[in-house]
């Protein structure tokens, strides 16, 4: 196995836990704003609304005014822009979810869901693993300790520093890259396992190319899996209280989420999105045989509000879709070009 290693300063500052809030209103941000982390600030003025959303507080730091647009976003756009947002994010994302992610925790998506009780994955010991869009790498670093060989990737270089710092702090080293999932800076078969919990799939615009680069680098038979939000909550506001409950938009409508910083002009930021048709219909495409696709429930007494996820929306709607899908032997595919 070949790897390619871009060095990462170790020295990463301790992220405060002190919240601002992002002066960034509703209307700013329009009707359809279905980020993953979600920073919108909520003002609910109905009381039953406010009393769902007091038990977590959600923090949210200073960044730029953005405008919300859907619109078609290239590849190169997409990872430019998601790339330096995730370093501006990083040590918010890091400071607010943290702790409910663990340093060595396998998390698949909001509702808590862990790979311990899903197992979707598989064996894990002695397995060569990647993970794309590993961040600080919690999930990664749960694998090695379980007895696998997990390695990381991410595009963000300040989610890199973060990972370090984790390595540092409880002594289980991930070795990770900094890249991108459509070019996989590994030799053709060199893994047992690929997966990305909320991490790079949902960012990239060439989908087709970033599933075939993971079915280029797993060996014959080799698992993949990935959880992203679910298809169905493009059709609603990304809003966890009971407004986030009414269909606003078609399903079918697959316009990238875009964001403009209104100070520069340039893009900010880039959700893609993808039915659950169009899923089945990439793995397919590539090579794999889906065998795993999990709704995970919102589990009773969760009281956790990330961005639109809630208790709210999660008893009547799932939130989170995870794939889980085998390479069929004999299929692997070519760098593309």
């Amino acid at each position: 196995m070949v790897l390619v290693i871009e060095w990462v300063s170790p020295w990463v500052g301790r992220c405060s836990r002190e919240s601002t809030a992002l002066g960034c209103s509703t209307a700013v941000l329009g009707p359809r704003h279905s980020r993953v982390r979600g920073r919108r600030v909520l003002s609910p003025t109905d009381e039953s609304s406010r009393s769902t959303l007091v038990a977590v507080e959600q923090q949210h730091w200073p960044h730029p005014p953005v405008t919300a647009h859907r619109r078609e976003a290239t590849e190169d756009e997409s990872r430019h822009a998601n790339g330096l947002d995730w370093d501006r994010y990083a040590d918010e994302y890091q400071a607010t979810h943290g702790d409910f992610l663990g340093d060595v925790g396998f998390v698949w998506g909001p509702e808590g869901l862990t790979e311990a009780q899903a197992g979707i994955l598989g064996p894990l010991v002695g397995k060569d693993v990647l993970e794309v869009g590993s961040g600080a790498g919690q999930c990664s670093r749960w694998i090695r300790d379980q007895g696998g060989r997990a390695f990381g990737l991410d595009l963000s270089h300040r989610q890199l520093q973060h990972s370090l710092r984790i390595d540092e702090e409880t002594g289980i080293a991930v070795p990770s890259v900094r890249g991108t999932a459509t070019v996989l800076p590994f030799a053709d078969g060199s893994f047992d396992v690929v997966f990305c919990a909320f991490g790079a799939l949902q960012f990239v615009a060439d989908i087709e190319r970033a599933v075939a680069e993971a079915a280029r680098v797993l060996r014959p038979g080799g698992r993949f899996a990935f959880s992203i939000t679910h298809p169905t909550r493009w059709m609603f506001p990304d809003d966890p209280t009971e407004e986030g409950l009414t269909a606003t938009q078609p399903y079918w409508d697959r316009t990238p989420y875009v964001e403009v910083d209104d100070t520069t002009g340039a893009i900010a930021y880039v959700e893609h999105h993808r039915t659950l048709g169009d899923w089945v219909g990439i793995l397919a495409g590539a090579g794999f045989h889906l065998t795993t696709l999990l709704e995970p429930e919102w589990p009773a007494g969760h009281d956790r509000l990330w961005g639109g996820w809630s208790a709210v929306r999660g008893r009547l709607t799932p939130g989170t879709a995870i794939f889980g899908a085998d390479l069929l032997t004999g299929t692997r595919s070519g760098p593309l070009v």
